[in-house]
Protein backbone atom coordinates (compact mmCIF):
# COMPACT_ATOMS: atom_id res chain seq x y z
CA UNK A 1 0.00 0.00 0.00
CA UNK A 2 1.33 3.43 -0.99
CA UNK A 3 1.04 6.02 1.82
CA UNK A 4 -0.88 9.20 1.00
CA UNK A 5 -0.67 12.74 2.33
CA UNK A 6 -3.95 14.68 1.92
CA UNK A 7 -3.57 18.46 2.42
CA UNK A 8 -6.59 20.74 2.70
CA UNK A 9 -5.40 24.26 1.85
CA UNK A 10 -8.42 26.38 2.70
CA UNK A 11 -9.14 29.15 0.19
CA UNK A 12 -6.75 27.93 -2.53
CA UNK A 13 -7.99 28.19 -6.13
CA UNK A 14 -6.56 26.90 -9.44
CA UNK A 15 -5.96 30.49 -10.54
CA UNK A 16 -3.52 31.00 -7.65
CA UNK A 17 -1.19 28.22 -8.85
CA UNK A 18 1.74 29.84 -10.65
CA UNK A 19 4.94 31.81 -10.04
CA UNK A 20 4.04 32.78 -6.48
CA UNK A 21 3.46 29.09 -5.59
CA UNK A 22 6.59 27.26 -6.78
CA UNK A 23 6.03 24.14 -4.68
CA UNK A 24 2.44 23.66 -5.77
CA UNK A 25 3.22 24.63 -9.37
CA UNK A 26 5.91 21.95 -9.53
CA UNK A 27 3.47 19.41 -8.11
CA UNK A 28 1.00 20.38 -10.83
CA UNK A 29 3.66 20.20 -13.55
CA UNK A 30 4.69 16.65 -12.69
CA UNK A 31 1.24 15.50 -11.57
CA UNK A 32 -2.25 16.82 -12.23
CA UNK A 33 -4.22 20.00 -11.63
CA UNK A 34 -7.90 20.83 -12.12
CA UNK A 35 -10.70 22.80 -10.52
CA UNK A 36 -12.55 20.89 -7.80
CA UNK A 37 -16.30 21.26 -8.06
CA UNK A 38 -17.76 23.13 -5.09
CA UNK A 39 -20.89 22.14 -3.21
CA UNK A 40 -23.55 24.51 -1.94
CA UNK A 41 -22.90 25.92 0.56
CA UNK A 42 -19.20 26.30 -0.21
CA UNK A 43 -18.19 26.28 3.47
CA UNK A 44 -15.86 24.11 5.53
CA UNK A 45 -18.21 21.66 7.24
CA UNK A 46 -20.29 20.95 4.13
CA UNK A 47 -17.31 20.61 1.80
CA UNK A 48 -15.35 18.35 4.12
CA UNK A 49 -18.37 16.12 4.73
CA UNK A 50 -18.82 15.80 0.97
CA UNK A 51 -15.17 14.84 0.47
CA UNK A 52 -15.27 12.38 3.37
CA UNK A 53 -18.44 10.56 2.28
CA UNK A 54 -18.66 11.15 -1.48
CA UNK A 55 -22.23 12.41 -1.05
CA UNK A 56 -24.04 15.76 -1.09
CA UNK A 57 -25.56 17.58 1.92
CA UNK A 58 -28.98 16.02 1.22
CA UNK A 59 -27.42 12.70 2.24
CA UNK A 60 -24.66 13.48 4.75
CA UNK A 61 -26.68 16.22 6.50
CA UNK A 62 -23.94 18.85 6.93
CA UNK A 63 -26.00 21.66 5.38
CA UNK A 64 -23.56 24.32 6.60
CA UNK A 65 -21.16 25.12 9.40
CA UNK A 66 -24.24 24.90 11.62
CA UNK A 67 -27.99 24.72 11.60
CA UNK A 68 -31.13 25.06 13.72
CA UNK A 69 -32.15 22.00 15.70
CA UNK A 70 -35.93 21.98 15.37
CA UNK A 71 -36.49 19.59 18.27
CA UNK A 72 -34.43 21.50 20.83
CA UNK A 73 -35.08 24.99 19.47
CA UNK A 74 -31.33 25.69 19.52
CA UNK A 75 -28.82 26.86 16.93
CA UNK A 76 -25.49 25.05 16.91
CA UNK A 77 -22.41 25.91 14.88
CA UNK A 78 -19.03 24.25 14.59
CA UNK A 79 -19.91 20.96 16.21
CA UNK A 80 -17.27 18.28 15.82
CA UNK A 81 -18.84 14.87 16.32
CA UNK A 82 -18.07 12.57 13.41
CA UNK A 83 -21.44 10.90 13.95
CA UNK A 84 -23.30 14.04 12.80
CA UNK A 85 -22.17 13.26 9.25
CA UNK A 86 -24.22 10.43 7.76
CA UNK A 87 -22.55 7.96 5.43
CA UNK A 88 -19.34 5.96 5.32
CA UNK A 89 -16.19 8.09 5.40
CA UNK A 90 -13.25 7.09 3.22
CA UNK A 91 -11.06 6.36 6.24
CA UNK A 92 -13.73 3.91 7.41
CA UNK A 93 -13.61 2.23 4.02
CA UNK A 94 -9.82 2.09 4.32
CA UNK A 95 -10.16 0.26 7.64
CA UNK A 96 -12.50 -2.26 5.99
CA UNK A 97 -10.05 -2.82 3.13
CA UNK A 98 -7.03 -3.18 5.43
CA UNK A 99 -7.58 -3.17 9.21
CA UNK A 100 -3.86 -2.60 9.71
CA UNK A 101 -3.80 0.63 7.66
CA UNK A 102 -3.70 3.62 9.99
CA UNK A 103 -5.05 7.11 9.35
CA UNK A 104 -3.95 10.36 11.05
CA UNK A 105 -6.49 13.20 11.00
CA UNK A 106 -4.91 16.55 11.87
CA UNK A 107 -7.46 19.35 12.40
CA UNK A 108 -9.80 18.23 9.64
CA UNK A 109 -13.33 18.85 10.88
CA UNK A 110 -15.78 16.16 12.07
CA UNK A 111 -12.84 14.80 14.05
CA UNK A 112 -14.22 13.77 17.42
CA UNK A 113 -15.14 10.10 17.47
CA UNK A 114 -13.73 9.56 13.98
CA UNK A 115 -12.64 5.97 13.34
CA UNK A 116 -8.98 6.80 12.77
CA UNK A 117 -5.83 5.73 14.57
CA UNK A 118 -4.57 9.24 15.32
CA UNK A 119 -6.48 12.51 15.57
CA UNK A 120 -6.09 15.99 16.98
CA UNK A 121 -8.55 18.89 16.86
CA UNK A 122 -9.22 22.20 18.69
CA UNK A 123 -11.28 21.71 21.84
CA UNK A 124 -11.10 24.29 24.69
CA UNK A 125 -12.07 23.64 28.29
CA UNK A 126 -14.94 25.64 29.80
CA UNK A 127 -14.70 25.63 33.63
CA UNK A 128 -17.77 26.28 35.72
CA UNK A 129 -16.62 29.81 36.59
CA UNK A 130 -17.17 30.94 32.99
CA UNK A 131 -13.55 30.91 31.84
CA UNK A 132 -12.33 29.48 28.54
CA UNK A 133 -9.05 27.55 28.58
CA UNK A 134 -7.68 26.84 25.12
CA UNK A 135 -6.70 23.26 24.44
CA UNK A 136 -6.76 20.50 21.86
CA UNK A 137 -8.41 17.09 21.94
CA UNK A 138 -6.53 14.10 20.64
CA UNK A 139 -7.11 10.38 20.37
CA UNK A 140 -5.20 8.69 21.72
CA UNK A 141 -4.34 11.38 24.26
CA UNK A 142 -0.66 10.42 24.03
CA UNK A 143 -0.58 11.48 20.38
CA UNK A 144 -1.48 15.10 21.15
CA UNK A 145 0.76 15.23 24.21
CA UNK A 146 3.67 13.98 22.14
CA UNK A 147 3.11 16.59 19.42
CA UNK A 148 2.91 19.44 21.92
CA UNK A 149 5.96 18.23 23.83
CA UNK A 150 8.01 18.33 20.63
CA UNK A 151 6.43 21.32 18.85
CA UNK A 152 5.22 23.39 21.79
CA UNK A 153 1.56 24.16 22.60
CA UNK A 154 -0.74 24.66 19.64
CA UNK A 155 -0.96 28.47 19.07
CA UNK A 156 -4.72 28.62 19.56
CA UNK A 157 -5.06 32.41 19.29
CA UNK A 158 -3.32 32.28 15.91
CA UNK A 159 -5.95 29.78 14.71
CA UNK A 160 -9.01 32.02 15.16
CA UNK A 161 -9.58 35.58 16.36
CA UNK A 162 -7.89 38.94 15.72
CA UNK A 163 -4.42 37.37 16.00
CA UNK A 164 -5.08 34.64 13.43
CA UNK A 165 -2.12 34.11 11.17
CA UNK A 166 0.63 31.89 9.82
CA UNK A 167 1.73 30.43 13.17
CA UNK A 168 -1.23 28.06 13.46
CA UNK A 169 -0.80 26.63 9.95
CA UNK A 170 2.95 26.31 10.52
CA UNK A 171 2.29 24.27 13.67
CA UNK A 172 -0.16 22.03 11.80
CA UNK A 173 2.32 21.50 8.97
CA UNK A 174 5.01 20.63 11.52
CA UNK A 175 2.59 18.23 13.20
CA UNK A 176 1.95 16.49 9.88
CA UNK A 177 5.69 16.19 9.16
CA UNK A 178 6.28 14.80 12.66
CA UNK A 179 3.45 12.31 12.15
CA UNK A 180 4.70 11.21 8.73
CA UNK A 181 8.18 10.58 10.07
CA UNK A 182 7.36 9.04 13.46
CA UNK A 183 4.07 7.25 12.93
CA UNK A 184 4.20 6.34 9.21
CA UNK A 185 0.40 6.14 8.78
CA UNK A 186 -1.06 4.91 5.51
CA UNK A 187 -3.10 8.13 5.24
CA UNK A 188 -2.19 11.49 6.78
CA UNK A 189 -4.76 14.30 6.56
CA UNK A 190 -3.81 17.88 7.48
CA UNK A 191 -5.75 21.15 7.39
CA UNK A 192 -4.03 24.48 6.63
CA UNK A 193 -6.35 27.48 7.28
CA UNK A 194 -3.89 30.30 6.56
CA UNK A 195 -5.59 31.82 3.49
CA UNK A 196 -8.89 32.15 5.36
CA UNK A 197 -7.62 35.00 7.52
CA UNK A 198 -6.39 37.92 5.42
CA UNK A 199 -8.62 36.84 2.53
CA UNK A 200 -11.62 37.50 4.80
CA UNK A 201 -10.17 40.55 6.50
CA UNK A 202 -8.86 42.32 3.40
CA UNK A 203 -10.29 40.45 0.42
CA UNK A 204 -8.36 37.99 -1.77
CA UNK A 205 -7.09 40.70 -4.14
CA UNK A 206 -5.35 42.71 -1.39
CA UNK A 207 -1.52 42.64 -1.54
CA UNK A 208 -1.32 41.12 1.95
CA UNK A 209 -3.69 38.34 0.88
CA UNK A 210 -1.63 37.71 -2.24
CA UNK A 211 1.49 37.42 -0.06
CA UNK A 212 -0.31 34.85 2.09
CA UNK A 213 -0.55 32.57 -0.95
CA UNK A 214 3.24 32.41 -1.09
CA UNK A 215 3.41 31.77 2.65
CA UNK A 216 1.10 28.78 2.51
CA UNK A 217 2.98 27.46 -0.53
CA UNK A 218 6.11 27.43 1.63
CA UNK A 219 4.33 25.18 4.13
CA UNK A 220 3.10 22.96 1.30
CA UNK A 221 6.67 22.65 0.04
CA UNK A 222 7.76 21.45 3.48
CA UNK A 223 4.94 18.89 3.51
CA UNK A 224 5.59 17.71 -0.04
CA UNK A 225 9.26 17.14 0.76
CA UNK A 226 8.40 15.17 3.91
CA UNK A 227 5.84 13.07 2.02
CA UNK A 228 8.31 12.20 -0.71
CA UNK A 229 10.91 11.20 1.88
CA UNK A 230 8.59 8.42 3.08
CA UNK A 231 7.37 7.48 -0.40
CA UNK A 232 3.90 9.01 -0.01
CA UNK A 233 1.68 10.23 -2.82
CA UNK A 234 0.37 13.77 -2.36
CA UNK A 235 -3.13 15.12 -2.83
CA UNK A 236 -3.93 18.82 -2.30
CA UNK A 237 -7.54 20.01 -2.15
CA UNK A 238 -9.44 23.05 -0.99
CA UNK A 239 -13.03 23.56 0.09
CA UNK A 240 -13.69 26.87 -1.63
CA UNK A 241 -11.98 30.11 -2.60
CA UNK A 242 -12.97 33.54 -1.40
CA UNK A 243 -14.22 36.55 -3.34
CA UNK A 244 -14.02 40.26 -2.62
CA UNK A 245 -17.12 41.62 -0.88
CA UNK A 246 -18.30 45.08 0.11
CA UNK A 247 -21.96 44.56 1.04
CA UNK A 248 -23.02 43.01 4.37
CA UNK A 249 -26.68 41.98 4.39
CA UNK A 250 -28.33 41.96 7.81
CA UNK A 251 -30.84 39.24 7.02
CA UNK A 252 -32.16 38.87 10.59
CA UNK A 253 -32.67 42.60 10.99
CA UNK A 254 -34.81 42.52 7.85
CA UNK A 255 -36.85 39.67 9.29
CA UNK A 256 -37.23 41.54 12.57
CA UNK A 257 -38.32 44.75 10.86
CA UNK A 258 -40.90 42.69 8.96
CA UNK A 259 -42.35 41.47 12.27
CA UNK A 260 -41.12 37.90 11.83
CA UNK A 261 -38.20 37.71 14.27
CA UNK A 262 -38.53 38.15 18.04
CA UNK A 263 -35.93 38.76 20.73
CA UNK A 264 -35.80 38.26 24.47
CA UNK A 265 -34.50 41.09 26.64
CA UNK A 266 -31.96 39.77 29.13
CA UNK A 267 -29.35 41.22 31.51
CA UNK A 268 -26.76 40.22 28.87
CA UNK A 269 -28.51 42.05 26.02
CA UNK A 270 -31.06 41.01 23.43
CA UNK A 271 -31.13 37.30 22.61
CA UNK A 272 -32.68 35.77 19.51
CA UNK A 273 -35.85 33.96 20.63
CA UNK A 274 -36.29 30.98 18.33
CA UNK A 275 -39.47 29.91 20.12
CA UNK A 276 -41.29 33.23 19.74
CA UNK A 277 -39.97 34.06 16.26
CA UNK A 278 -42.09 33.34 13.23
CA UNK A 279 -38.97 33.24 11.06
CA UNK A 280 -35.24 33.76 11.57
CA UNK A 281 -32.02 32.98 9.71
CA UNK A 282 -28.83 31.12 10.52
CA UNK A 283 -26.31 33.17 8.52
CA UNK A 284 -23.25 31.34 7.21
CA UNK A 285 -20.97 33.51 5.04
CA UNK A 286 -22.82 33.94 1.71
CA UNK A 287 -25.58 31.44 2.51
CA UNK A 288 -28.36 31.76 5.08
CA UNK A 289 -30.89 29.17 6.21
CA UNK A 290 -34.29 30.72 6.99
CA UNK A 291 -36.48 28.68 9.34
CA UNK A 292 -40.20 29.49 9.44
CA UNK A 293 -42.84 28.52 11.98
CA UNK A 294 -45.67 27.99 9.49
CA UNK A 295 -46.72 28.52 5.88
CA UNK A 296 -47.79 32.13 6.45
CA UNK A 297 -44.42 33.04 7.92
CA UNK A 298 -42.68 31.16 5.12
CA UNK A 299 -44.66 33.06 2.48
CA UNK A 300 -43.85 36.40 4.15
CA UNK A 301 -40.13 35.59 4.33
CA UNK A 302 -40.08 34.42 0.72
CA UNK A 303 -41.73 37.65 -0.44
CA UNK A 304 -39.29 39.72 1.64
CA UNK A 305 -36.26 38.22 -0.10
CA UNK A 306 -37.73 37.75 -3.56
CA UNK A 307 -39.33 41.14 -4.07
CA UNK A 308 -39.13 43.10 -0.82
CA UNK A 309 -36.42 45.04 0.96
CA UNK A 310 -34.19 41.97 1.24
CA UNK A 311 -34.13 41.20 -2.49
CA UNK A 312 -31.46 43.67 -3.63
CA UNK A 313 -28.47 41.57 -2.57
CA UNK A 314 -29.98 38.07 -2.67
CA UNK A 315 -29.24 36.03 -5.79
CA UNK A 316 -31.28 32.91 -5.01
CA UNK A 317 -34.19 32.07 -2.71
CA UNK A 318 -34.34 28.28 -2.61
CA UNK A 319 -37.44 26.55 -1.28
CA UNK A 320 -37.46 22.79 -0.77
CA UNK A 321 -37.98 21.86 -4.47
CA UNK A 322 -35.32 24.34 -5.57
CA UNK A 323 -32.90 23.04 -2.92
CA UNK A 324 -33.06 19.60 -4.54
CA UNK A 325 -31.32 20.92 -7.66
CA UNK A 326 -28.30 21.81 -5.49
CA UNK A 327 -28.30 18.68 -3.33
CA UNK A 328 -29.08 20.55 -0.11
CA UNK A 329 -32.68 19.36 0.45
CA UNK A 330 -32.12 17.83 3.89
CA UNK A 331 -34.41 18.20 6.95
CA UNK A 332 -31.69 20.23 8.70
CA UNK A 333 -31.73 22.85 5.93
CA UNK A 334 -33.82 25.98 6.27
CA UNK A 335 -37.29 26.18 4.80
CA UNK A 336 -35.61 28.72 2.55
CA UNK A 337 -31.92 28.83 1.66
CA UNK A 338 -30.70 32.28 0.63
CA UNK A 339 -27.64 32.75 -1.56
CA UNK A 340 -26.02 36.18 -1.71
CA UNK A 341 -25.22 38.04 -4.89
CA UNK A 342 -21.58 38.43 -5.84
CA UNK A 343 -19.93 40.95 -3.53
CA UNK A 344 -22.46 40.47 -0.72
CA UNK A 345 -22.54 38.30 2.42
CA UNK A 346 -24.92 37.67 5.32
CA UNK A 347 -24.42 38.76 8.94
CA UNK A 348 -26.13 37.11 11.88
CA UNK A 349 -26.98 40.50 13.49
CA UNK A 350 -30.55 40.75 14.74
CA UNK A 351 -30.43 43.76 17.10
CA UNK A 352 -31.43 47.17 15.77
CA UNK A 353 -29.32 49.22 18.20
CA UNK A 354 -25.72 48.30 19.08
CA UNK A 355 -26.48 49.27 22.66
CA UNK A 356 -28.80 46.26 22.82
CA UNK A 357 -26.31 43.79 21.31
CA UNK A 358 -25.74 40.65 23.40
CA UNK A 359 -22.55 40.49 25.44
CA UNK A 360 -21.09 37.75 23.26
CA UNK A 361 -21.32 39.94 20.13
CA UNK A 362 -18.14 41.81 21.09
CA UNK A 363 -16.18 38.63 21.86
CA UNK A 364 -14.78 35.66 19.99
CA UNK A 365 -17.54 33.13 20.66
CA UNK A 366 -18.14 30.78 17.74
CA UNK A 367 -20.60 28.55 19.60
CA UNK A 368 -22.90 31.08 21.27
CA UNK A 369 -23.53 33.29 18.25
CA UNK A 370 -26.52 32.16 16.14
CA UNK A 371 -24.52 32.53 12.92
CA UNK A 372 -21.02 33.00 11.59
CA UNK A 373 -19.17 36.21 12.53
CA UNK A 374 -16.05 37.14 10.50
CA UNK A 375 -15.72 40.33 12.55
CA UNK A 376 -14.01 38.07 15.09
CA UNK A 377 -10.92 38.49 12.91
CA UNK A 378 -10.66 42.18 13.90
CA UNK A 379 -9.95 44.28 16.96
CA UNK A 380 -12.51 47.06 17.19
CA UNK A 381 -10.88 50.12 15.56
CA UNK A 382 -13.07 52.34 17.75
CA UNK A 383 -11.16 51.25 20.85
CA UNK A 384 -8.73 54.02 21.74
CA UNK A 385 -6.28 51.75 23.56
CA UNK A 386 -7.01 48.19 22.33
CA UNK A 387 -3.74 46.74 23.64
CA UNK A 388 -4.54 48.09 27.11
CA UNK A 389 -8.02 46.55 26.96
CA UNK A 390 -6.56 43.17 26.03
CA UNK A 391 -3.86 43.39 28.75
CA UNK A 392 -6.49 44.21 31.37
CA UNK A 393 -8.66 41.26 30.35
CA UNK A 394 -5.68 38.90 30.37
CA UNK A 395 -4.78 40.10 33.87
CA UNK A 396 -8.34 39.33 34.99
CA UNK A 397 -8.01 35.86 33.45
CA UNK A 398 -4.72 35.15 35.24
CA UNK A 399 -6.26 36.24 38.53
CA UNK A 400 -9.07 33.74 38.01
CA UNK A 401 -11.69 36.47 37.60
CA UNK A 402 -14.63 36.38 35.21
CA UNK A 403 -14.06 38.64 32.23
CA UNK A 404 -15.21 39.44 28.69
CA UNK A 405 -12.57 39.83 25.99
CA UNK A 406 -14.85 42.48 24.49
CA UNK A 407 -12.65 43.77 21.68
CA UNK A 408 -14.58 42.58 18.59
CA UNK A 409 -16.22 45.28 16.41
CA UNK A 410 -19.88 45.35 15.38
CA UNK A 411 -19.07 47.00 12.05
CA UNK A 412 -19.64 44.36 9.37
CA UNK A 413 -18.36 46.71 6.65
CA UNK A 414 -14.82 45.89 7.82
CA UNK A 415 -15.08 42.44 6.21
CA UNK A 416 -13.75 42.40 2.65
CA UNK A 417 -13.79 38.73 1.67
CA UNK A 418 -16.32 35.91 1.86
CA UNK A 419 -17.41 32.60 0.32
CA UNK A 420 -20.33 30.19 0.28
CA UNK A 421 -21.95 30.82 -3.09
CA UNK A 422 -20.91 28.69 -6.05
CA UNK A 423 -18.10 30.23 -8.13
CA UNK A 424 -19.04 31.68 -11.49
CA UNK A 425 -15.75 30.43 -12.91
CA UNK A 426 -14.42 27.02 -11.70
CA UNK A 427 -10.87 28.46 -11.79
CA UNK A 428 -11.99 30.81 -8.98
CA UNK A 429 -13.32 27.94 -6.87
CA UNK A 430 -11.78 24.95 -5.09
CA UNK A 431 -8.68 23.15 -6.38
CA UNK A 432 -7.55 19.58 -6.97
CA UNK A 433 -3.80 18.85 -7.17
CA UNK A 434 -2.24 15.40 -7.23
CA UNK A 435 1.31 14.07 -7.47
CA UNK A 436 0.02 11.45 -9.92
CA UNK A 437 -0.82 12.47 -13.50
CA UNK A 438 -4.36 11.90 -14.67
CA UNK A 439 -4.76 8.29 -15.74
CA UNK A 440 -5.75 4.95 -14.16
CA UNK A 441 -6.66 5.50 -10.52
CA UNK A 442 -6.73 9.27 -11.03
CA UNK A 443 -9.21 9.74 -13.87
CA UNK A 444 -9.23 13.00 -15.77
CA UNK A 445 -12.52 14.89 -15.38
CA UNK A 446 -14.76 14.76 -18.42
CA UNK A 447 -15.86 18.38 -18.15
CA UNK A 448 -12.58 19.72 -16.80
CA UNK A 449 -13.78 19.82 -13.17
CA UNK A 450 -13.05 17.06 -10.64
CA UNK A 451 -16.24 16.30 -8.66
CA UNK A 452 -15.82 16.95 -4.94
CA UNK A 453 -17.74 13.72 -4.37
CA UNK A 454 -14.88 11.79 -6.01
CA UNK A 455 -12.13 12.82 -3.57
CA UNK A 456 -12.53 9.76 -1.34
CA UNK A 457 -12.39 7.35 -4.27
CA UNK A 458 -9.24 9.05 -5.50
CA UNK A 459 -7.61 8.82 -2.06
CA UNK A 460 -8.38 5.10 -1.89
CA UNK A 461 -7.09 4.57 -5.44
CA UNK A 462 -3.79 6.25 -4.55
CA UNK A 463 -3.51 4.10 -1.42
CA UNK A 464 -4.03 1.01 -3.55
CA UNK A 465 -0.94 1.81 -5.66
CA UNK A 466 2.37 0.09 -4.90
CA UNK A 467 4.46 3.28 -5.16
CA UNK A 468 5.32 2.81 -8.82
CA UNK A 469 1.94 4.03 -10.04
CA UNK A 470 0.59 0.51 -10.53
CA UNK A 471 -2.14 -1.10 -8.42
CA UNK A 472 -0.69 -3.08 -5.55
CA UNK A 473 0.16 -6.66 -6.55
CA UNK A 474 0.35 -5.97 -10.30
CA UNK A 475 3.96 -4.83 -10.64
Amino acid sequence: MQPVLLIDVVGLSPRMIGPRTPALAELARTGSLAPLGCVLPAVTCSAQATMLTGTLPREHGAVGNGWFERDSGEIHLWRQSNALVRGTKFYERLAEIDPAARCAKIFWWWNMGARVALSITPRPFYPADGRKIVATYSAPAEYGRGLESRLGPFPFFDFWGPKSGLASSRWLADAAVDTLQRERPALTMVYLPHLDYDHQRLGPSHPRSVAAIGEVDGLCGQLISAARSVGAAILVVSEYALEDVDQPVHVNRLLRQAGLLSVRNTPAGEMLDTFASRAFAVADHQVAHVYARDERALAAARELFLRGEGAAHVERVLDRPAQAAFGIDHPRAGDLVLVARRGAWFTYYYWLDDGAAPDFARTVDIHRKPGYDPCELFVDPKLRWPALRVARRLAQKKLGMRYLMDVIPLDASLVRGSHGRLPEDPAEGAVYLCSAPFGPGNPAPRDGVVPMTSVGERVLALLAQDGSGAPAGTA
